[in-house]
């Protein structure tokens, strides 16, 4: 006679990807307490084989294509998370790769800290693992904190640096008011419609039984929650300063795995949550993406500090997300068509991290101990003292430019693609305006790189996993901009699937 599966065990089947990164970070923390401060290196090791672990995990979910709710409805495994999560290991992992060298060299891997950044790093990515698997507001908001939690401290952990600590306070002080924000509105749709679950609000919202002057008041709030996670105008003032006053490796948590996981949730809330009232929020992601990419491409302009630069970048880029996320409403009732506009956000996305993940990681790589590289005249003459990142570094600002053939360059179109096919041609031509303003910037640091002598003649020192991944990061920008089909392929089955599931 068999014994029959314990309940509690088959609930817990679609978790194991963040079952094992839980088990993965605590057993890290203790064995770190035990490691002396020159073995550090297994602390490294052991963040990177965890996530590939939970890497294997998802892939096998992802390959088998279905959809699975558990916890009463509250966390699911279906083709859009677990293609999400896959990418989100990626950056995790990239990231801990280009900021191994510079966290040591600044004592974020000594002292008293010791492996704490690995495993806040690691925790910050278990709240997006549930940020992009919740089917619930509650178990959306948990993530949210948790991913939060990790990302203040982390901004801190030079506890001797003002700058980190004022970023730090200016980031907590606004996360907070942001996630008020997010509480307030889920506390309306709540109210209104007597349900946490995503399905049964959109279910209570189509029945139009509600008033609608509730459901409005609880997404705006909601829908300001979620403009503060992409760094979207006018909720962006935190970005610029928390990116400079961050150190490097952080700014690049900061930067890249959690826009993933904050367009997962725009899908979850917006899509599959309050696709009735696509309407309102069409409006409202439009006035929000036209003020990103205007105000974001126009004030980079006219920065000198790279790390300012990247972070107005990221304010315009996130307006092509939004642009991905409104185009997909004219489509709400033909599912291919909302599939495909959303699927083109998705590898916008995508495309995004992989590029800024590859930026920052340059910066890191031409700082060292005692000297930040985040100036335009850091960057001058780079050719000479390194030809080969030289180019690197020039694919990367290529594909946040759009210039073809790199992976930015199909990114934005695809964007534009879905954009246009809902006859609204005006957004497509101010997209493409600021596009060509926001080529300036991106071309002025090339221009630097190849034609200007070097003000610093310091040796380039590199170590080989760092050089390893930077070298294969430019190489995938261009491979995936040559290529898109397969990727572009994944995004919209995974769409597809979720959305008709």
């Amino acid at each position: 006679m068999t014994t029959p599966i314990p309940q509690a065990v088959i609930d817990l089947v679609p978790l194991y990807a963040e079952v094992a990164l839980l088990i993965g970070a605590c057993a890290i923390l203790l064995i770190d307490m035990f490691l002396s401060q020159g073995k550090r290196s297994v602390t490294y090791v052991l963040s990177l084989i965890t996530l590939l672990v939970c890497a294997a995990l998802s892939y096998h979910d992802f390959a088998a294509g279905t959809t699975v709710y558990t916890f009463n409805g509250m966390f699911v495994s279906d083709p859009m998370s677990n293609l999400l999560k896959l990418f989100t290991y990626l950056a995790v992992g990239l990231t801990l790769v280009y900021s191994r060298q510079y966290a040591d060299d600044r004592g974020m891997l000594s002292g008293n800290l010791g492996g704490e950044f690995y495993v806040l790093a690691l925790f910050a990515m278990l709240g997006q693992m549930v940020m992009i698997s919740g089917s619930s507001f509650l178990s959306v908001y948990l993530g949210v904190e948790l991913m939060s939690l990790s990302l203040y401290a982390l901004v801190a952990i030079r506890r001797d640096n003002h700058k980190a600590t004022e970023a730090a306070m200016k980031y907590f002080i606004l996360g907070a008011l942001a996630s008020g924000f997010l509480l307030y509105g889920i506390s309306m749709l709540y109210g209104a419609t007597g349900t946490l679950d995503i399905a049964k609000v959109a279910t209570a919202v189509a029945a139009g039984t509600i008033k609608p002057t509730i459901l409005v008041f609880g997404l705006v709030f909601l829908v300001a929650g979620l403009a503060f996670k992409l760094g979207a105008v006018p909720f962006h003032m935190w970005v610029p300063d928390v990116y400079e006053g961050s150190p490097t490796a952080v700014t690049l948590l900061l930067g890249g795995a959690p826009k993933i996981a904050t367009f997962a949730i725009c899908i979850r809330l917006l899509v599959e949550g309050l696709l009735p009232m696509a309407v309102d929020w069409q409006q409202m992601l439009m006035v929000l993406a036209v003020m990103s990419l205007a105000i974001g491409n126009i004030t980079a302009i006219a920065q000198t500090n790279l790390k300012r630069m990247l972070a107005y970048s990221t304010i315009a880029q996130m307006g092509f997300v939004l642009l991905g996320l409104l185009a997909g409403v004219a489509g709400a009732t033909d599912r291919t068509g909302a599939a495909s506009a959303y699927s083109a956000a998705m590898y916008y996305t995508i495309t995004y991290v992989l590029t800024t993940i590859g930026s920052f990681g340059m910066l890191m790589l031409l700082s060292r101990a005692g000297f930040e590289a985040e100036t335009l005249n850091d960057f001058k003459g780079l050719s000479k003292r390194n030809g080969w990142f030289a180019v690197v570094m020039s694919i990367l600002l290529f594909s946040l430019a759009g210039v073809p053939p790199m992976m930015g360059f199909a990114a934005k179109f695809s964007v534009l693609t879905a954009v246009l096919g809902t006859g609204q041609i005006w957004l497509t031509v101010l997209a493409v305006m600021f596009s060509l303003i926001g080529a300036f910037y991106y071309l002025r640091v090339v221009k630097v790189m190849w034609f200007d002598e070097p003000v610093d003649n310091a040796p380039i020192v590199v170590k080989g996993d760092m050089s390893f991944a930077l070298s294969l990061n430019g190489l995938a920008i261009v491979a995936l901009g040559v290529l898109p089909g397969p990727l572009l392929a994944a995004c919209l089955k995974a769409m597809t699937l979720t959305l008709n599931t």
